[in-house]
This record gives C-alpha cells, structure tokens and sequence, in this order.
C-alpha cells in the first residue's frame, strides 16, 4: 500500500503536460486512468456537495463563539498544524481561552503534539470527526464567552494590549484545525496555507493530483499563508502570489517559515539541545511527513557533516520491519563514515509513536523541535497580521450583534 502511496504521490507533483509521456514508468501511466476516472467522480461529488450547501439543502452549524478555520488545499506539508499552535498561542497570551476542533487523523500525531506543547497555556483540545458535536461537549464542560458581552474578546479586538494570562477558562474562540473542507460547521475567518516548496502540484484533484479543491476556493478564504517561504526563490514566491490574486485580488497574503529551535533526544522530551550538536554530524534523517524536503533541508543548514534520508508517506506508522531497515541503513553510514551516526525525526514522528523509536538502540534518536515564524515581506509582518486578525474579528463579532 506505501507503495503505491508513493506512485499517486508521485504522479501528483509531476506537471499535468507530463503526464503521459514516457518518462512516467509503466506502473505511473497505467494507474493514471483509474486515478482520472476517481478524480473526475470526485469533482462532481464536490459540485453536489456545494450546490446543497449553496441552495441550503445541507444546514450549517454555528457555534456561540467566533470560528478560526486553518486549512490548505492540498494534501500535508501545509503548516497547518504549526498554524493552529500559533493562534492559540496568540489567544491564550490575550487572555482567551481557545478550543481547537480536530479529527485526530491517522493516529493523532497532530493533536498529541498540540496538547504537549500547549499543555501550560489556557487552550482546550477537542477531538473527533465531528466537530459540532465535540464542541457542544466541550462547552458544556468548561462553559463559553458570549462574544458580543465578553470584556475578553472587545479587548482583543481593541486596539489596546489587555496583558498577557488568561482572563478566564471559559471558551472564548474555537479554532477550526485541518477546516476548509468542513463545510458543515460556520466559520468567521478562514485561513488557508499553502506550501511553498509544492504549491498545487499538477492542479489536478485527488487522487490524481493532490488538490483537494480546485484553485477557485481561494475565493472564499480570508487570509492566504505561504509556508516554507525560506526555502523558496523570490521568483518562486511571486508566481504562487500571481495564482492567488488571478483568483482574489484583494486577499491577504503572509509568508511564514518553521524556524528550529532545538532538539531533545527520544528518551526523555524534557532535554534541551542546541541546534550546534549537529556540526560535524553524520545524520540520518527520517520523517513520514506531507513535506520531507523542508525538513531535511532545516537539518542540512545547522552544519552537519552528511545528511541521509529515508522518507515515508504522511502519517506512517512505524513498523518493526521499518525499524530493521533503518537499522541496516545507520550500520552501512557508521561503517562508510567510521563515526556512529544519529537519527533526526520531526516531532510529528515523534507524537505518533515515542516507544517504537526506542528500538532504533544503541544509535541515538533527536527530536527537531521548530516553531512558526512570520517571514517579514513588504507591508505585512507579525504584528500586521495579528491586526488584520483582530480586525477580522471585530467585524464578524459586530456581525452577531445585529438583530
């Protein structure tokens, strides 16, 4: 099955023009009629879904309290997760009380690694596919901010900083995880990332390409991140910009980055190592992440010596057979290197399976530890864009005022 993961995978970020000359093997060319043929059954489920949706046939859910929806149009590697961390983040330092709706997909790698890094600040984490009822659990649990009467949220909404801590444990802002495509629950402001390394592969959708809607979504999003844009070119970056205004002139745009920070090693998450423990290195870099290339390029700019890879589809657990293989491969490094080399995963790998990366003895296991960053551009930097958050807000809580 990762096999052919990686096949579809493949074919998706290969131009469109490409796609069926010979430089494809024989498996790619014969899987792409079946993949058109589901892609194609796809896009007209999608078009049902939005006229019953655009003609009220299928009902909206609103919660009580204003919605941050986080999304992407394509499959991993987004930043959307780092994303979701920095808004709740952002709202607990304003003294509110975030909840963050998310499936808890393959495993729940994702929410694991959100509930380890926000576990002393005031957000809440629900889980399960659907999300309107999670929420309704979770305010009857810890109770909601009415936000035309909350001091909270007109503070936040103010131009005024209200400090930082939180003001209260009740529910003031619900962030919508992994939300674009959850068109049954209302959203306030939408948010959509995108990857810069791999923006929208061969434009085609799912299975055949790796959009999971045509372009023409970004026409309802409110604010549009371009993620890993410190490993793309300006001219790279100026034509993703290009695509998104063809489509909403007016809309938003932010660069952002995952800025490393540090490591700490398998065995106990509490260590802390510098980023300078890599110099001279001989790593082996091992991920099974939407976007692999923009990790082993964070590892490849703190100074190693030799950088491996082994690369596994998205959300892959790790089995014993796996770990034999990485094994074999650290044995062939240490012998070609004459030095015992070190395995770096993210913390997406991490949170999916602490225990099985123990296996990996007697080489030593580092967890990279980054964070999001706003890349300053031109008119537009963090502080920018907490303000167009703030003012976003406003009006959608002015909104619900109105009879």
């Amino acid at each position: 099955m990762e096999k052919i993961k990686r096949v579809v995978n493949q074919i998706a970020y290969t131009p469109s023009t490409d796609l069926s000359k010979s430089k494809l093997s024989f498996l790619h060319r014969s899987l792409i009629p079946f993949l058109y043929l589901s892609s194609t059954l796809y896009k007209l489920s999608l078009s049902l879904r939005h006229q019953l949706y655009h003609f009220g046939f299928c009902h909206k859910h609103r919660l009580p309290v204003p919605v941050i929806s986080v999304g992407n149009l394509t499959w991993g590697g987004n930043g959307k997760t780092p994303m979701v961390e920095f808004l709740a983040r952002w709202l607990s330092n304003a003294g509110i009380s975030p909840l963050i709706l998310t499936r808890g997909y393959a495993g729940g790698d994702e929410a694991r690694m959100l509930q380890r890094h926000l576990l002393n600040t005031s957000t809440k984490i629900g889980i399960g596919a659907n999300r309107a009822a999670t929420a309704a659990q979770c305010f009857e649990r810890f109770g909601y901010l009415d936000p035309c009467k909350s001091m909270c949220l007109e503070g936040l909404c103010s131009d005024k900083s209200i400090g930082l801590g939180s003001k209260s444990d009740k529910i003031g802002v619900v962030i919508l995880d992994d939300g674009m495509q959850h068109r049954s629950l209302s959203r306030d402001l939408e948010i959509v990332m995108v990857n810069g390394v791999m923006p929208w592969g061969n434009t085609c959708l799912v299975p055949l390409g790796p959009l999971r809607e045509p372009l023409s979504a970004l026409q309802r999003t409110d604010i549009a991140v371009i993620h890993h844009a410190d490993l793309v070119c300006d001219e790279e970056l100026k034509g993703i910009e290009a695509t998104i205004r063809e489509l909403k002139q007016t809309l938003p745009i932010f660069f952002t980055r995952l800025a490393p920070s540090c490591f700490f090693n398998v065995k106990d998450c509490d260590t802390k190592l510098p980023l300078r423990v890599m110099h001279n290195m001989v790593i082996l870099c091992v991920s099974a992440i939407g976007s692999a290339n923009a990790f082993v390029w964070a590892i490849e700019k703190v100074g190693p010596a030799y950088v491996d890879r082994m690369d596994f589809i998205d959300h892959y657990l790790f089995q014993k057979k796996d770990i034999e293989m990485i094994l074999e491969k650290l044995r062939v490094l240490q012998k070609d290197y004459g030095t015992k080399p070190v395995v770096v995963v993210t913390e997406k790998d991490y949170d999916r399976d602490p225990l099985i990366l123990n296996r990996l003895d007697p080489f030593e296991v580092l967890v990279l530890c980054s964070h999001l960053e706003i890349v300053p551009s031109v008119g537009n930097t963090e502080e920018t864009f907490q303000k167009l958050l703030k003012q976003l807000l406003k009006i959608s809580i002015s909104t619900r005022g109105r009879p």
